[in-house]
């Protein structure tokens, strides 16, 4: 196995993309939900890429792949958080949309990024 360098890893370059946006859309939330959504999904976005880095540190794919595993699980946990925040009125459709895509297809590239960890080996 060889380690990965994860500041070049697309998927880690894209989960900081995230948590940019999610720090945006968390910070229009209510200040009701500071303790609650607001400071589960600002830990969550966090945790997607916090995971990826490192899982690259690891020694083995096996090791590696626990960790993109928990990242993927973090990513959608998020999405269930997002979605939670749209149906309490939170966020527009539009944004919702957007949030929703992106990090659908943040975790359609770890998946892959998994896939090719597993046949690699």
């Amino acid at each position: 196995m060889r380690r990965h360098n994860f500041k070049k890893l697309h998927i880690w370059q894209e989960a900081m993309d995230l948590i940019d946006e999610n720090y945006v859309f968390t910070a229009t939330l209510p200040d009701y939900e500071k303790f609650g959504l607001r400071t589960q999904m600002n830990r969550c976005s966090v945790s997607i890429a916090s995971n990826i880095s490192e899982g690259s540190s690891k020694r083995t794919d096996k090791h590696f792949l626990k960790s993109l595993e928990d990242s993927l699980g973090s990513a959608y946990e998020w999405e269930t958080q997002l979605m939670v925040c749209y149906r309490k009125n939170f966020v527009s459709e539009a944004i919702f949309l957007k949030l929703e895509d992106k990090v659908q297809a943040l975790q359609s590239k770890i998946s892959n990024f998994m896939d090719t960890l597993v046949s690699d080996n």
